[in-house]
Order: structure tokens, then C-alpha cells, then sequence
């Protein structure tokens, strides 16, 4: 089997002339592995069309831009990288970087996520169609992590009949234990 590897990146200026780089990830074409087949419409870059709304109970609410990679090389697994950069500042603020897998013949699937702020999440849910319903299976931290820690996330990602893809997250954290949404953005697939 022969496939072509290609190395891609993000670069962005900051408002003060800095070169920003967001982590590069590697592309492939290979063939869609079969068990992944019914999430090949994540697959490509996708960039926010609108500024996203950040808020939670105890924060500032917040706008910000965010570009997905859903990308494969042939395994039954899908690796992703989200980006998140302030809206006005262009500053980086949240990273994602992880793996999606489906649970052979059902509609069962997990996300493996690592975060730049050293919180490490299992997500399972399920696929209805062009949706996946997420939350939170299995939670790690790093030792010196900032309070207050998260406890539980819920994720929903959306393909729109516009084709547009919408996520919504929420969360719980130590001193606020009902679910709260905490992030909405769309998106639309640039590659």
C-alpha cells in the first residue's frame, strides 16, 4: 500500500507581530478503514464562520475562533487537533488533540482527548445520523492543575442541513455541579 504524507500547520500573527504556529499534524491518503465509515463527514479542516460564545458561571464570557482537523491513515481510528484563538487578541487559548473510535457494528462511539491545560478526558456517546451525543466516561488530571477542576464534560457535534458543523459543550466543575453550557461555535469545512 503505497499513501502520501504530508506535513500541514496553522500560522498566525498576534496583534503585537508574533508568529504563532499551532501544531502541525500529518495528513495521509489512504483508504477510509470501513469501521469509521459512518463519521467520514467530520473528515478535512474545518473553521469557525462566526466568533464563538465562551461562558460559564465563573468566568468573563469570552469570544474566540477555533479550526478543526479530523484526518486518518487507513486505522479505525480518526485523529483530531482543535485550535482555539482569542477573538480580538488572536492569542492561542484552548488546545485538543486526540483519537475517535467506533465500536465495531453499533453506533457506539469514544473520544481520547489530551488538553494543553493537562486534563485528560474519555468521552462515549453515540452517532444518530449526522450527530454525536458525548460525555464524560473517564477523567484525568495533571497534580498542579487549576482550580476548579473540571468533573464532567458533555460534547455535541452537529452536521447542519446548511453544512455547517455546530459543537456545544458543557461541563460541570468542583463548585458548579449542574451541567452548564460553557461553549457554542460553528464551523465551515475549508478542505
Amino acid at each position: 500500500m503505497t499513501f502520501k504524507l504530508e506535513l500541514l500547520s496553522e500560522i498566525h500573527i498576534s496583534s503585537s507581530g508574533k508568529i504563532i504556529m499551532a501544531c502541525p499534524f500529518h495528513q495521509t491518503v489512504a483508504a477510509l478503514n470501513p469501521a469509521i465509515l459512518s463519521l467520514d463527514w467530520l473528515l478535512g479542516t474545518w473553521k469557525s464562520d462566526e466568533h464563538g460564545e465562551g461562558c460559564f458561571p465563573t468566568i468573563n464570557p469570552f469570544r474566540y475562533t477555533e479550526t478543526l482537523h479530523f484526518s486518518h491513515e487507513g486505522q479505525p481510528v480518526i485523529h483530531f487537533m482543535f485550535n482555539a484563538f482569542h477573538a480580538e487578541s488572536k492569542k492561542p487559548l484552548h488546545r485538543e488533540c486526540g483519537f475517535i473510535r467506533m465500536q465495531p457494528e453499533t453506533n457506539k462511539v469514544m473520544f481520547i482527548i489530551a488538553q494543553n491545560s493537562g486534563l485528560v478526558e474519555i468521552e462515549e456517546g453515540e452517532l444518530t445520523e449526522k450527530q454525536l451525543n458525548l460525555k464524560t466516561h473517564a477523567l484525568a488530571r495533571i497534580s498542579f492543575a487549576k482550580e476548579p477542576h473540571v468533573q464532567q464534560v458533555s460534547r455535541v457535534f452537529q452536521l447542519r442541513p446548511d453544512g455547517r458543523l455546530e459543537q456545544t459543550v458543557s461541563m460541570t466543575t468542583d463548585n458548579q455541579p449542574l451541567m452548564t453550557q460553557h461553549l457554542h461555535i460553528t464551523y465551515c469545512r475549508s478542505s
